[in-house]
């Protein structure tokens, strides 16, 4: 009779012929790391590499050690969930995802980085009345961008990233039962409990911040997204825009202060007008607080995870979104977050355009960012999935020639003036008629004059005859 497999260093009796993955359980989850030989039983025991003609005599027990502590880690993530999303998890994630493809941005760099933005402020000055941000600019590697915009990310992505991580945590607890080893005991499931409470967080984690390191490698500057997410700190990611030149036939200065033009207008703007940026944020907070998950495919999704595989439970967050279709609410919110979008990108299109005539390149330049800017990247489709929010300004052509018309009719002071305050916003009618932006705009201001003149008449004359009391 063959004997069952015993966990090395235990007793006699039931002990003994306790499953291996069920004691490898019992160890990773009370704090101890398993032992490598342990793991190849339960492999095998599960018909795992050892039962598909693979040895698993040839695994590393270095590497399998290495493997299971950082399973532990993720399971168990302490106290740098922070809440029910582990954020920290998030911006180390974030981190991973650039490392070894990031080199450090040297003083040759820095210095070629320094002068485009230096230039692109003195061109700028000839094309616009918005004032010089007066910021000294930067030259960041794409870590230095992740730290950098950690913060902002976890506003824009908090309300959603907490939902999302609590109803993926129930619905992998409800679903675990199942999916656990036949004949384990409710020792070892009890033991899973507190670690279910923060999967969902923690895988979460895992994904946005693998979203954000993947959009680390694409960003060209601290505004590329259309938002100041990194601030209002001028700043260009040399290596990015390296590789992002290689498919074009442009010189690296040209292409290096097109770009500076570029970040230096939209914080220009920003700064101008300080609504704007409240407006972009306040539109994204409004969609988000309305987020509905699809419940359904969340209990679907947690019905193919593999409690003893992590890659099965991540694989949970890619490719699809939980997020369900926005009320109407929300896509006013989003109708808001793009139009506002679309009128900063075609703003900065137009400006830019002006202050880049001198360089050659510049109308080959100004198509390929709008066609990059409008369409997006895989980076940002992986984002927009993971929380159900696109950052793409869908109207950027037609924003484009409503900045144009308004520059040619009414000159630039008119133009910057329009940035004054959120009421003299252009509305989608006024991109689909541009000539007609002013005359309404003097319509609407006229009516809210008249109204005013009615509030004066009524406080300082309407309450005169009134009757005293005593």
């Amino acid at each position: 009779m063959t004997d069952s497999p015993r966990t090395p260093g235990s007793g006699s009796g039931d002990d003994d012929a306790r499953d291996p993955l069920e004691e490898m359980l019992r160890q990773m989850f009370g704090g101890q790391g398993p032992d490598p030989e342990q793991i190849r039983q339960a492999m095998q025991g599960m018909g795992g590499p050892g039962g598909m003609g693979f040895d698993p005599s040839a695994l590393d027990p270095t590497m399998l050690q290495q493997a299971m502590a950082q399973f532990q880690a993720m399971m168990n993530p302490g106290p740098g969930a922070d809440g029910p999303v582990n954020w920290t998890l998030a911006r180390q994630s974030a981190r991973q995802a650039v490392a070894g493809e990031d080199p450090v941005v040297g003083t040759f760099a820095r210095r070629e980085v320094d002068e485009a933005l230096r230039l692109a402020e003195l061109w700028l000055d000839g094309v616009t009345d918005t004032e010089s941000t007066g910021a000294v600019g930067a030259a960041w590697s794409r870590a230095e961008w992740v730290e950098a915009t950690a913060d902002r990310w976890r506003r824009v992505t908090e309300p959603v990233a907490v939902s999302l991580s609590r109803a993926m945590s129930a619905a992998i607890e409800q679903q675990l039962p199942g999916q656990l080893p036949e004949g384990m005991d409710a020792g070892v499931l009890g033991g899973l409990q507190p670690m279910l409470k923060n999967l969902g967080g923690t895988m979460f984690g895992l994904q946005l911040g693998g979203a954000v390191g993947t959009l680390g490698k694409e960003v060209l500057s601290g505004t590329d997204m259309g938002l100041p997410i990194a601030g209002h700190t001028p700043v260009l990611i040399p290596v990015n825009i390296e590789e992002f030149g290689d498919g074009l036939s442009v010189p690296d200065d040209q292409l290096r202060l097109y770009l500076a033009l570029r970040e230096m207008a939209r914080l220009r703007l920003f700064l101008h007008s300080p609504w704007l940026e409240r407006d972009l944020f306040a539109a994204i907070e409004q969609y988000a607080a309305g987020i509905r998950l699809d419940t359904a495919g969340i209990e679907r999704a947690a019905e193919s995870v593999d409690p003893m595989d992590p890659e099965s439970m991540q694989a949970v967050f890619n490719g699809s979104s939980f997020i369900a279709e926005p009320d109407a609410t929300q896509r006013a919110a989003l109708d808001q977050l793009e139009l506002l979008i679309a009128l900063v990108e075609g703003w900065v299109d137009v400006v830019v355009a002006a202050a880049a005539a001198p360089l050659e390149s510049a109308p080959a330049l100004r198509e390929t960012m709008n066609r990059r800017r409008a369409s997006g990247g895989p980076a940002e489709e992986a984002f927009a999935a993971l929380v159900g929010l696109e950052l793409r300004p869908r109207r950027l052509r037609e924003a484009a020639v409503f900045w144009e018309a308004v520059t040619a009719e009414h000159g630039v002071q008119y133009r910057e003036q329009i940035w004054s305050s959120p009421e003299r916003q252009p509305t989608s009618e006024d991109l689909d008629d541009p000539a007609g932006y002013a005359r309404r705009r003097s319509e609407a201001e006229a009516s809210t004059d008249a109204l005013d003149d009615e509030l004066r008449t009524l406080l300082d004359g309407g309450f005169g005859d009134a009757p005293h009391e005593g």
